[in-house]
């Protein structure tokens, strides 16, 4: 056993030499889907812990493999498929132990006089029984999963059943007041189904609220029933307001921020206030929420700050570790006052805090690889220096040629590409002789240098014909910005057609300018497409009214009219409910989403538009009868 392993606390996993790696292979698990939904969720949750769950992370790794066996074995037999931390802090501590094990015995091995090459760890059966345990856990907790998935899609599905009939009641203005009482069994309904998918959660609610509010606007009933409700509601929100308050006070900031999400939920459940309170209740609850929030933010900003020192104290001891030259020491008395100077860092080491948890991880694999590798040299004799520098002088000459060989490959992004991973491979070989060291490292960044310089070139010939986009479309959008509101509309249409024909074959421009400059010319081209709508239906308006000016006195004329435009203007409506519902279900990833949603939006416009139109036509019949 070497220093290091007698003075370093186990924080993170073990990095095993390439001896102990055969027998840590047989940890690795083939991945499946339920495994592949199990980690996602745990990942998810990862996040966030309290200091009493850090606390009982911190103990198992103080269990031996057996206790942590068996309390794997009692999770499982409990069935709480939400211990999924606790699981896998017993799965990296019992490997902590594993591979601890496994040093001691290659050290203990190779100190009998044995070559390490020939080192082999023994089978361990409790390894085997907690593997199992493991992938068992994994897959109940995945089917766990699944099955919430499924209950949570349900309820949405539900949701969406409730709200359809709330749209129902609310679109029949006649008769809304005598289903009140219907509507409020929907309400109650829709607020007794809890857990929705997460991406969900939010659109469903403002439908909910939007229904609500457009009920309660239209409903003639009695003004004490609705004023009563809405007292009602605003006691409850007054209430969540308070309890927002309080979470200032609360000393553990993540705590408030789960409660406050608690509180959230609670306000989307209640039903809306009164209209002209109804902003200023919600701006105040949104100012407590704003305070809980920010100390969540804060508290999480300050121990990245905590961490960001102690990464920084971490990376200096890594660089003194690594900025000893093993290559000078040529005597025992020159390796026993390095290894005292290891200690000693190793002592510091432990008194500085975890870094960011990406960092922590590469910091102590960098600091156990630069204190392994210097163990290894002293143990390795000066005989066998030669050899090692010889072998690895033939393996960069390979990674030399091997870069050499790719200026032959026409597709220069993927030369680039193999030249990092030659890159990586690089740095993970050892030094070679000095005499050739310079001469090879300059020979390989020569190589090197050849492909990147040729893919800056061609990214930079991208970016400027991207540049020359970007102008022919801005010169587009000006030419659509000069065209008339007023003009001759069979003049104008062709033109706007033509330009936005022109917009479609200019291709991509800047990523960062890309909804920056769409934005402007959906702008430029809805106002202008509004201007001439609007003059359109004033047009048909005037000639809607001589019509009903040359039938005026016909009773029969006017009431087929009346029939005619009812009977359209019902079918209008069942077409906007029906898109109206439709768009519920999209679930808007990419920019082509993005556009087919703007269009039906687009759709929706055009046809509140023409159902105003045609309720203001029935209008006009209705006063000449």
């Amino acid at each position: 056993m070497n220093e290091l392993e007698k003075t370093v606390a186990p924080e993170d996993t073990v990095t095993p030499t390439p001896e102990v790696a055969e027998t840590e292979n047989t940890c690795i698990e083939e991945s499946s889907p339920s495994s592949d939904l199990a980690q996602v969720a745990d990942a998810q949750t990862e996040d966030g812990q309290t200091e009493e769950e850090k606390a009982d992370s911190r103990r198992i790794h103080f269990m031996s493999k057996e206790e942590l066996r068996d309390t794997l074995k009692a999770i499982l037999e409990s069935g709480n498929m939400e211990a999924h931390k606790e699981v896998t802090a017993i799965k990296q501590a019992f490997f902590n132990l594993k591979n601890r094990e496994n040093m001691e015995l290659l050290d203990a091995y190779v100190e009998a006089g044995n070559d390490p090459a020939t080192f082999s760890a023994q089978p361990d059966e409790v390894e085997n029984e907690l593997k199992t345990l493991y992938a068992d856990f994994k897959e109940r907790r995945a089917d766990y999963l699944a099955a919430e998935e499924a209950r949570r899609a349900a309820n949405l599905e539900k949701k969406q059943e409730i709200l359809t009939c709330m749209e129902e009641i609310a679109g029949d203005i006649d008769n809304v007041n005598t289903k009140f009482p219907d509507f409020q069994k929907l309400q109650s309904d829709f607020k007794e189904i809890k857990e929705v998918p997460p991406t969900a959660e939010t659109e469903i609610w403002k439908q909910f609220q939007n229904v609500v509010e457009r009920f309660y606007d239209n409903l003639k009933i009695n003004k004490e029933l609705r004023d009563f409700d809405f007292r009602r509601n605003l006691e409850a929100k007054r209430a969540l307001i308070e309890e927002a308050k309080k979470l200032e006070a609360m000393s553990d900031p993540v705590v408030a921020f789960r409660v406050l999400q608690g509180l959230h939920d609670q306000w989307r459940a209640v039903g809306p206030v009164a209209k002209e309170i109804r902003e200023s209740v919600w701006d105040e609850f949104k100012e407590a929420s704003t305070v809980v929030n920010r100390r969540h933010q804060e508290y999480f900003e300050q121990r990245k700050a905590a961490e960001l020192v102690n990464e920084e104290a971490k990376s200096k001891l890594c660089e003194e570790i690594e900025s000893i030259d093993t290559a000078a020491l040529k005597t025992f008395s020159d390796w026993n006052s390095s290894t005292d100077r290891i200690v000693e860092l190793q002592k510091k080491w432990r008194e500085y805090g975890y870094a960011s948890k990406k960092a922590n991880t590469v910091l102590y694999s960098r600091f156990r690889k630069a204190c392994d590798e210097f163990f290894a040299a002293k143990a390795v004799c000066f005989q066998r220096a030669k050899d090692e520098f010889n072998e690895n002088l033939v393996k960069k000459t390979a990674l030399c040629e091997k870069a050499e060989a790719l200026k032959n490959t026409e597709d220069i992004r993927k030369a680039a590409d193999e030249v990092v991973k030659l890159q990586a491979e690089w740095k993970s070989i050892g030094s070679v002789p000095r005499k050739q060291s310079d001469a090879l490292w300059q020979r390989f960044t020569t190589a090197c240098n050849y492909f990147f310089d040729e893919r800056k070139r061609q990214s930079k010939e991208r970016h400027r014909e991207e540049q020359e986009n970007l102008e022919k479309k801005r010169d587009i959008i000006a030419r659509l910005s000069e065209l008339p509101k007023d003009g001759d509309r069979k003049e104008i249409m062709p033109r706007i057609k033509e330009l936005q024909a022109e917009w479609q074959t200019v291709g991509f421009v800047p990523f960062k300018m890309k909804d920056k400059i769409f934005t402007e010319y959906r702008a430029v081209c809805d106002a202008l497409y509004d201007a001439y709508n609007q003059r359109e239906a004033r047009r048909r308006m005037n000639d809607f009214q001589n019509r009903v000016s040359e039938i005026k006195g016909d009773g029969s004329k006017v009431s087929r009219e009346r029939d005619r435009l009812v009977r359209i203007c019902e079918s209008r409506k069942a077409e906007l409910k029906t898109i109206e519902n439709n768009m519920g279900f999209f679930s808007i990833k990419s920019s082509a989403g993005n556009s087919m949603l703007k269009d039906m939006d687009n759709k929706v416009k055009r046809l509140k538009d023409d159902i105003k139109e045609l309720e203001q036509k029935i209008a006009l019949l209705d006063s000449e009868k």
